[in-house]
């Protein structure tokens, strides 16, 4: 089996606890919750309350404020769409994933919404000046992320929070990449955390929260069965079941409360560090190999990503050979492609190294090994 470097797209190996939540919650907690008043149904909805109080603990939020969503794309679609439904102005970042660009795309060609995107550059005072430079009368919100899923660029969420804050604006933080990582929450001045619950919170796939500080009401993208107010045809206006229409993945979500329970006891602190220490290895590695080969945002602060491209060659083409040697690392334009733009790699892509708690040095420095036995091989040619 590959060494997993791509935990960026989703942590792998899960911690053992995960693994056993998800058996136990397909053994046990078979009921569909909020469904009836049966004994299955109930302890069910037991287990998914713990898990929303565990979540909204994480993010200092209210349970009530925190739905389930079957990954980040799910959550931050519903967040844009849900504010900017009917029209108005919003902002996005030059670093964004195509999960907030796209659907910020498909709304300005069919509803009429407007969107600037601002080119950031990584310094917080002047990035924040962009910022409040393009808000305009009609802006409704500003949505971005709060570290690069391409190169682990960590952008100013704390003052852009505060920036919202003092223009009466609705904030959305794609934190797919920060959370589990950094420390952020609703604290930050955050309106509404978009993330996955397989990333750095360790959970199963097909797991995502949306959490909201109440500040701003969601206008819904999907209706259907709540368990709420089910003799209405309007979804139920009361949260969060006005945003968890049809069945939970139950499992998931018992698995993904397992996760978070990780995530708090080694702490995200913690975590950070290890996989820093394992970026900071390769970083080095990589400079002492060759001159050559280019680091991307290295001089930034950063969650732990390193991004990279060998010379003379695609990161397809290295991803491929880093595939064969046993080495699973992404590469290509990580679908974020005004990041890649950006970046000025639209058409290379980067190489994308993104360790987790359960990588470590010796697997870093194999890593290595094989690189610098790609590039010995590309100079003796």
């Amino acid at each position: 089996m590959n060494i997993n470097f791509d935990n960026s797209a989703g942590t792998f190996p899960k911690p053992e606890s995960v693994r056993r939540a998800v058996a136990n919650a397909m053994r046990r907690y078979g009921g569909n919750p909020g469904r009836g008043g049966h004994r299955l149904s109930q302890e069910t909805a037991e287990q998914v309350y713990r898990v929303r109080k565990l979540a909204a603990d994480f993010f200092g939020a209210e349970p009530e404020n925190t739905a389930f969503t079957p990954n980040c794309t799910y959550g931050l679609n519903m967040a844009i769409k849900g504010i900017m439904q009917f029209g108005g102005h919003m902002i996005i970042s030059s670093m964004e994933h195509n999960a907030v660009s796209r659907p910020v795309y498909s709304l300005t060609r069919r509803s009429g919404v407007k969107c600037s995107v601002a080119d950031l550059c990584g310094d917080p005072e002047r990035d924040i000046s962009v910022l409040e430079g393009l808000i305009r009368h009609d802006t409704l919100c500003i949505c971005c992320t709060a570290a690069s899923n391409v190169t682990g660029r960590i952008l100013p969420f704390r003052e852009i929070g505060d920036l919202c804050r003092r223009r009466n604006i609705a904030f959305i933080c794609d934190c797919a990449q920060g959370a589990g990582i950094l420390d952020l929450g609703l604290k930050d001045g955050i309106d509404f955390i978009c993330t996955s619950g397989q990333k750095g919170l360790y959970g199963p796939t097909g797991t995502g929260f949306l959490v909201s500080s109440g500040r701003f009401p969601l206008s819904t993208i999907i209706e259907g069965g709540t368990g709420a107010t089910s003799a209405e045809l309007a979804q139920t206006p009361f949260m969060p079941e006005k945003l968890e229409s049809g069945s939970l993945n139950t499992a998931g979500i018992i698995g993904a409360g397992a996760g978070i329970e990780f995530v708090t006891t080694r702490t995200p602190e913690k975590i950070r560090s290890h996989e820093a220490k394992l970026c900071k290895r390769l970083e080095e590695g990589l400079l002492s190999i060759s001159s050559d080969i280019r680091i991307f945002d290295a001089d930034k602060p950063r969650a732990p990503i390193v991004s990279f491209l060998l010379p003379g060659e695609s990161s397809e083409e290295t991803a491929q050979k880093l595939n064969g040697a046993g080495f699973s690392l992404r590469g290509g334009l990580q679908c974020a492609a005004l990041a890649h733009e950006s970046l000025g790699t639209i058409s290379t892509g980067t190489v994308r190294f993104s360790p987790s708690v359960f990588n470590d040095l010796g697997q870093t420095d194999r890593l290595l090994n094989v690189i610098d036995g790609i590039m010995r091989k590309k100079k003796a040619h």
